[in-house]
């Protein structure tokens, strides 16, 4: 077990978004295409975007808990484990996935976080105490 390097964590969030791309086009798209045109129904924005979060929450968060690892991390062998070593606890998952969420998007800082930690861990990993590892 090693701390995987930037490079293969940014070549494993790159397959990732790929995916998603899967994910996000069953578990969001396909039934607001089905309520559109089955039920005439048209979900507000906040509904939307809601969704979106929930369904992405549930894809990691699921993944995360049994085994540590989504499909991407599978591949890049990397695996996500509590600060002990051991599997992460539920309240851990949700944390360190609403932790990434502005860390990525505030300009990347929870990515670059990991530049300057000692333990080169994403900042969503820090919050989360959690470790993301090469094996």
């Amino acid at each position: 077990m090693s701390t995987p390097s930037f490079l293969r964590c940014l070549a494993a969030l790159a397959y990732e978004s790929l995916l998603l791309l899967a994910v996000i086009a069953v578990g969001v798209l396909l039934p607001y295409i089905l309520l559109g045109a089955l039920a005439q129904v048209r979900a507000e924005a906040w509904s939307h975007r809601l969704h979106f979060f929930i369904v992405l929450g549930l894809y990691f968060i699921s993944f995360w808990l049994h085994g540590g690892q989504t499909l991407a991390m599978r591949t890049w062998r990397l695996k996500l484990i509590d600060k002990n070593g051991g599997p992460l606890r539920p309240l851990q998952a949700l944390l360190r996935y609403l932790a990434a969420w502005p860390g990525v998007f505030c300009l990347g800082i929870g990515l670059l976080w990991r530049f300057v930690d000692p333990d080169k861990q994403f900042l969503h990993d820090r919050i989360a105490d959690t470790r993301l590892i090469r094996y």
